[in-house]
């Protein structure tokens, strides 16, 4: 991307995330909805907007109901950016953010493993030496 797509989808994701924080009117968005990341195509006319909501259960119709708000949702993001022409918003899903939370979470088991080993494998601990030091 060319440095000035990075700042208008830099831009676009502040404002949509405000206009979210701000909250939408509709019953279906509910969640903790984040959005991750904006990426804007070339010509400037359409930005996919990555959302990351939080429970998993309530992504599907946190999406549709987004999806149905793009043109509010638009109307707002116009109205506290200074551009010529704000891009048609998309809503996707932002797997890899999940995909991250897993592999961090297999790390941390892991290492929680390394460090303290179950109980069955401890050596039991040497008995103190008589006669003092």
């Amino acid at each position: 991307m060319s440095r000035r797509t990075d700042q208008i989808s830099s831009t676009l994701q502040r404002a949509v995330q405000e206009v979210l924080a701000r909250g939408l009117h509709d019953p279906r968005v509910t969640g903790l909805t984040t959005i991750t990341g904006v990426t804007v195509s070339p010509d400037l006319k359409t930005a996919v907007v990555l959302v990351t909501v939080l429970p998993d259960t309530k992504q599907a119709l946190t999406l549709h109901g987004l999806e149905d708000a793009a043109g509010h949702i638009r109307h707002q993001v116009a109205r506290s950016v200074r551009m010529r022409r704000v891009p048609e918003f998309k809503f996707k899903a932002d797997l890899a953010s999940k995909e991250q939370a897993a592999v961090l979470a297999a790390i941390a088991r892991a290492r929680s493993e390394y460090h303290d080993p179950p109980d069955d494998d401890q050596q039991p601990a040497p008995e103190p030496h008589e006669g003092g030091w």
